[in-house]
């Protein structure tokens, strides 16, 4: 069995971290690391092992954006996804892998950007199936097609 990806999950509304944390857990079936605030967040992203990054934008001393940009530094490949209630902040999104409009999206869609963030950190995923030959003698190797949405 695979281990459970890690999500570190940022908001500075507790009510709004904990619905979404038990939310990534129960029905996404991932690991979530919650953090109330930037500084807390930048910190437990130093100790690595985070595969997805989700955090409000608007947040005090550290908003989304300026977060993103400070993990970027740390480790660009991670994917980052910005959520916002004001869809006019949309413009100010600009430094995340992805954005999404809270109350604008289903629960349903959000995990489903994140399954799909996951994977393409992940890359394509590698024929298990054997080479093998054709009948002109070329080998050939089974080909895996990734989804991009």
């Amino acid at each position: 069995m695979r281990p459970k990806k890690t999500i570190l999950c940022v908001d500075d509304n507790e009510q709004a971290l904990a619905v979404r944390k038990f939310l990534l857990e129960t029905r996404g079936g991932y690991r979530v690391v919650a953090a109330r605030n930037g500084k807390e967040a930048v910190d437990r992203f130093r100790g690595g092992g985070i595969d997805l990054v989700l955090s409000d934008l608007v947040m005090p001393n550290m908003d989304g954006n300026e977060l993103v940009r400070r993990m970027k530094e740390i480790a660009p490949e991670v994917p980052m996804i910005l959520i916002s209630g004001s869809v006019k902040v949309f413009d100010h999104a600009n430094r995340a892998d992805a954005f999404l409009p809270k109350g604008s999206s289903t629960p349903s869609e959000m995990l489903e950007r994140i399954r799909v963030m996951i994977a393409r950190k992940r890359g394509p995923k590698k024929s298990l199936r054997p080479a093998f030959d054709a009948p002109d003698g070329e080998v050939f190797q089974p080909m895996v097609q990734a989804v991009a949405s």
